[in-house]
This record gives C-alpha cells, structure tokens and sequence, in this order.
C-alpha cells in the first residue's frame, strides 16, 4: 500500500524556517516522522506593532501609577525597554523625572485673574483659551497648535518635544498632541511613534526589502540569524544582508565589498593588457598579429612582444606574428618581472572569476525557483488536482529556495578558504559536491519528472504515488547533505582538524600531502598547485610574490 504523506502546521513551520532548505523541494502528505523546529523570531505587522507598543505602555502605566502620556515618554527615553524603566524609576524616581522632563511641581504659579497674557504672541486671552503641559509655562492654543505642527513636520524629533520657552525643559506628550494636532499631523506622530518601537529597540527591526513594511521581533537562542519575512525576502538578523547561512557576516561582507571594488578591474587590465610604451595607456589584444597601434591622439605602432617600436621590426626580426627580439631578450630574463606579475594577477583573476560565476548561477537559479513556486502555486496544484482526481489538500507542495541561497554563499566561503589549509579545502569540496549533486538529483526530479503528470492525461494513479514516494525520499536524502553542509561550514571545518591531529603522526611517516578522503592536494584554478610562491592578500586576493612585504595592488601590509 502506498503511502500517503500530509503535512501539517509545525512541519510547515519546521520546514519553512529549518536551515533554509530546498529549491523546488516538495513535501507531500503525511510526513509525521517531521521534528519541529522552534522559530526565534517574530513577524510584525502594522497592527501588530501597535498592540505590543499599547502592552508596554499599559504595564508601565499601571506599575508606576502614571498617565498613559508619561509612560510613553519614559518608554521612548528608555528605547522601549519595560525592564529599564522600572529599574531606573525605583532606583531613582527624582532624577528620571528631571532627565524625562515629568515635573511633578509647577514651574509658572497661575494667577486667579480671568485673563492671561501668551508667553509666545504676547496676546491676551481667556483662561480657557490658554494651556500648559506638565506644568509648564502657559501659551495659548493658537501658538501651542502651530509649535506642534511645525515641530511634526521637522520630523522625528517631535517625539522629544519639550516646553518652548529655553529655560524649561518639561516634556509635551501625546496627550497634548492629541487635543491640539490636526489629523494629518496626529498621523504623523503616531507613524513616528510606531517606528519610534522598531527603531530605537534591539530586539526589533524593519525588514529590509524595499517597499516592505513588516518588522521582526528576534529573540536570541539557537544561533540562527536567517530571517524569512512574509514578504519572502530573507535577510540575516545581524548585518541585514540577504540571508547567508553558512557564511558568518564577515566573509559576506568582504564578498560584497570585492564584488563592487575596482581590484578586480585592475586585476583584469595587468593580466589582459599591457602599456603603450608612449602613453601608458592600456591596450588589449585580442586577435590579429602582433603590429599594434595606439589610439588617437598618441597613434604609436609597437610590436605586442617586446614593447618596441614597429618601425624596427620586419621580416628580419621575425615577421608579423613573431619577435625574436622579445625570444632572445625572454631568455636573458629581461621580462621575467613582467611576466610574473601578468600571470600572478591572471591566475587571481581566473580563481575570483571561478568562484563568481557559480555564485551569481545560483542566485539566477533562486530567482527562476521565486518564479516557478508562484507558477506552482497559482496553476500547477489545481491543474494536477484535477488529472490525478486528487483533492488540493492533499497536494500541497512545500516549495523552499534556501538550498540554493547556502550553496550559493558556499562559493563566497570557498573563495576566502586559505590555499595552505589542503585538508579543510578538500574536505569543503567534497561536502559541497555531495550537496550540489543531491540538490541536482532533486531538481531533476521536481521540475523535469513533474511535468510528465502535468502535460498528459494518460498517467495512472499509481505512477503518481511512486513520484511522490521518490521525491520524498531525494528530499530527505538532499537536506541530510546541506544539515552536513552547513554544520560543517559553521564549525569551522573543525572535523578536519580533529582528524589532523589524531593522524599527525602517520601522515608525517607517510610523506603524503593528501588530506581527509586520501584525495591530492586540488590544483589552484587557472595555474600551478604550488602555492609557496606567492601569498593573497587580505584585502583585495591579489597574488603577491612571496618576496613582498606589501600588496603590489592596493598596497595592503602583508600579514
């Protein structure tokens, strides 16, 4: 008997969050053996931001006996922290008054006259006609409307609002803005309130897609900073990059740093191109003989080879396509410093492209899989629901994309992995083929073998029970080998040094460089795998001679 699988709300949960697995991965039916995975973050909408900002002032208000008005206040100037009001109240009622500006005595002593005068216009008017916050000095509503107003629309400031006249330094709460404000500026100020909560806390933050108005409240615990926002965007709690588990928030931000940096355009220029010898100016060949000529306004002629005018060349130093000049001095070593650097630069140039193109690959991949999950959604269920004669609650697929955002960073990690740690770089290369492959299988599976039910009617029941039973297995096969992944990566590689050190011994007698696996030492992309003679830089990876003290490219000190 086939097995029918269902999936219920925690593994939905579990599935959604857990380390961020699957592209096109689907879950069908009945997987009850599905551990729960505890989220640690919260998603926030506008409603709900609201309701916990109304909470905190409820609780403050009602330990410390105050005015809902005073306890926003005092919430604001503490950033939102319950705890660290009552702390300071009841450790110092006097002085946080006198910081937060609630006096608890008048500062201006009301006459009984009917009238009094505006501090502000100077005007006369009617005791009705004239207020005051927190016992502050008294101005009329006229000018108190207009001082709030403006205020409002300076900006967030307005949430620090305070007497007008300079010597006084009562607070003006909301109560104030209240009776006062027009509703336009009302809005604003509950709007700067609202995101007063979500910017001034630690514990919160705005979700960082453009255009996204959700935030999220995070609580530490399992180490996991990946945040996946009901707007789909994912993004990592500490630095706010797009989400990149495996890789710590250092290394995402080097990557991002050298994929916008001119480094690699230098690279690229001294391995791809070489100085006129009148202007300097860089010249790339890339085809046709070895007669250059400059552009205007320089219009130089020089051979390729040796730099030297063309004027000086013929058939007698070799012709269009050779230079014996340039033979005769190559075997002198008059251009071996060129040369070196040339191909030193072309094989750090060949090594960041490597990595480069397999990362940008899998963020197009993750974007077609955004694409495909809509299409799945809005199509494909009802589509196979009726072909299948299955009802669409038994057909709901669990469509994740973080399996190609891990392998997709993994490239980043790989690139800043040390040449000189052979074990650890194989060890990587092993974890991430394995993983890249079951994700591939997967794929294969999900996409292409679906189709099949999907683009005919002849396929019987019992051939679909078989795809679904084998895409469950491939999908529990594919998240074993990202868990190992993504374990590993967090640890540091920290199996491999484990090993070293048990096995220090026998691999010393055994005069053998292979690592972990018993593989060989992999070849450096796009040169030799002898690695002594040079050293990368930090900074920017340029391959420097290991003669070198500082970067030849950017001048960094070698470390």
């Amino acid at each position: 008997m086939k097995t029918r699988y269902a999936v219920s709300v925690k593994c939905l949960h579990y599935i959604r969050s857990c380390l961020g697995f699957g592209i096109l991965v689907m879950f069908l039916l009945n997987l009850t053996c599905c551990p729960f995975f505890q989220q640690n973050y919260t998603i926030l909408k506008e409603s709900d931001i609201q309701q916990h900002q109304e909470d905190d002032i409820t609780r403050v208000c009602t330990v410390l006996s105050i005015s809902r008005a005073a306890s926003s206040i005092l919430l604001r100037h503490f950033n939102w922290s319950v705890s660290k009001v009552h702390d300071a109240w009841f450790a110092d009622e006097d002085r946080v008054r006198k910081t937060v500006g609630l006096l608890e005595e008048p500062v201006f002593q009301f006459s009984n006259a009917r009238e009094l005068t505006c501090g502000i216009c100077f005007e006369i008017f009617p005791r009705d006609g004239i207020k005051s916050a927190a016992y502050c000095h008294p101005y009329c509503t006229a000018c108190w409307a207009g001082y709030i107003s403006t205020s409002i629309n300076d900006g967030p400031g307005c949430l620090t609002l305070r007497c007008p006249d300079p010597s006084c330094g009562a607070a003006v709460g909301q109560d104030m803005i209240d009776s006062l404000a027009s509703d336009e500026d009302k809005e604003k100020y509950s709007r700067y309130l609202r995101r007063s909560y979500i910017e001034d806390s630690k514990k919160t933050k705005w979700c960082p897609a453009p255009g996204c108005e959700y935030a999220v409240n995070f609580e530490a615990g399992n180490g996991n900073y990946d945040i996946n926002c009901l707007c789909s965007f994912g993004f990592c709690w500490n630095c706010t990059e797009e989400a990149h588990r495996p890789v710590d928030c250092g290394t995402v931000a080097k990557w991002i740093l050298k994929n916008s940096a001119e480094s690699e355009n230098m690279n690229w220029i001294l391995a791809n191109s070489k100085p006129c010898p009148k202007c300097k100016r860089p010249i790339e060949k890339n085809q046709g003989c070895m007669h250059m000529t400059c552009t205007p306004p320089c219009k130089f002629e020089f051979c390729w080879l040796c730099l030297g005018a063309w004027q000086d060349h013929g058939e007698r130093t070799g012709g269009f396509y050779a230079c014996n000049r340039y033979e005769a001095a190559k075997q002198e070593g008059v251009y071996d410093e060129a040369e070196r650097r040339r191909e030193m630069a072309k094989n750090s140039l060949e090594r960041y492209t490597h990595y480069y193109e397999r990362w940008a690959s899998n963020q197009l991949s993750r974007q077609k899989a955004l694409a495909d999950l809509h299409q799945m959604q809005t199509v494909h269920i009802e589509k196979l629901s009726d072909l299948q004669c299955t009802p669409e609650s038994q057909l709901k697929f669990i469509i994740e994309l973080g399996c190609r955002r891990v392998l997709k960073w993994t490239y980043a990690y790989g690139f800043y992995l040390l040449e000189s740690e052979h074990a650890k770089k194989q060890f990587f290369e092993y974890l991430q083929g394995e993983a890249e492959s079951g994700l591939e299988r997967l794929h294969q599976c999900a996409e292409k073998e679906l189709q099949q039910f999907l683009n005919t009617e002849s396929k019987p029941p019992n051939d679909f029970n078989d795809f679904r039973t084998k895409l469950a297995g491939l999908t529990s096969v594919t998240r074993n080998y990202f868990e190992n992944l993504v374990r590993a990566l967090e640890n540091g590689l920290s199996d491999v040094d484990t090993n070293a050190a048990c096995s220090k011994t026998s691999i010393k007698n055994a005069g053998s460089s292979k690592g972990r696996g018993g593989r060989g030492k992999p070849p450096r992309i796009g040169g030799s795998s002898k690695t002594a003679d040079y050293w990368s830089c930090e900074q920017c990876t340029y391959a420097n001679a290991k003669s070198a003290t500082r970067c030849e490219m950017c001048n960094q000190q070698r470390r």
